[in-house]
């Protein structure tokens, strides 16, 4: 028999994402939705699918992934996005191999769309984040402020079956989510101890375009590679103004 498992997603305003992601995660033994007192309807979301609803104030993403799986009942885990989706093919893989696992835990290839595209170059797929199934007691998050990286005393595998990701249905949320993420990132490497210049804010940004447009092959993807190769110039040129702005702030410049 395979393990019992615990799903958990964590959401902040984003009960229209939840009502497209909960159907497709309830094959789980245990389903919980991680927020940070929200103000839509994600409560009422949540007990139209009958799972658990759970407030943990919002201190960094490495943080609250690690207090979320502290309320969890199974060890062996799912981690799935509220922009992601899962498959019924990642759902049988995760029965499949959590009956005799040979790893304490999982990568999980997946699969971006923009404006609902799918797109498989500039480095978008297989897109693998942190561990996405695990075991909680061999497994911890760092407790980065974003981007968080993860601490597993065990070997790490990788499954084979995609999940989906919708996390640019537009350009506006395209915009929100950069604007959100570049300011972490600027706070996240304010705080250990790295600083911005005017080279870093006029060499970074192109540099990273083309690494993604050309290096990862963006341009197979036609326009939305286009757009994903610049959002990404962009986003490196505001995380280094930003951080710019929390020295001058600080009386460090």
């Amino acid at each position: 028999m395979p393990e019992p498992i615990s799903l958990y997603i964590i959401a902040f305003n984003e009960a229209h994402n939840l009502r497209e992601v909960l159907p497709t995660v309830l094959w789980a033994d245990e389903v919980v939705v991680v927020d940070s007192f929200s103000t839509d309807e994600t409560a009422v979301v949540c007990a139209q699918f009958n799972v658990r609803h759970e407030n943990i104030k919002f201190e960094g993403f490495g943080k609250l992934r690690n207090d979320a799986l502290k309320l969890l009942k199974y060890d062996w885990v799912v981690s799935i996005d509220s922009d992601e989706r899962s498959t019924p093919e990642f759902a049988e893989e995760v029965r499949r191999t959590l009956a005799s696992p040979q790893h304490a835990a999982y990568l999980v290839p997946r699969l971006n769309t923009f404006l609902g595209r799918p797109v498989r170059h500039g480095g978008m797929y297989p897109d693998y984040r942190q561990p996405q199934v695990f075991d909680r007691r061999r497994f911890r998050y760092r407790q980065d402020l974003v981007h968080e990286g993860y601490e597993c005393t065990g070997s790490v595998g990788y499954f084979k079956a995609t999940i989906w990701q919708h996390p640019w249905p537009t350009l506006a949320v395209l915009l929100k989510k950069m604007d959100r993420y570049t300011t972490l990132m600027a706070q996240r490497r304010f705080e250990d101890g790295k600083r911005s210049s005017v080279l870093k804010m006029l060499f970074a940004p192109p540099i990273g375009f083309m690494r993604k447009y050309i290096f990862q092959q963006g341009f197979r993807d036609g326009i939305p590679g286009f757009i994903m190769a610049a959002e990404h110039g962009c986003y490196t040129f505001v995380k280094y103004a930003k951080l710019w702005e929390l020295e001058v702030n600080a009386g460090k410049k």
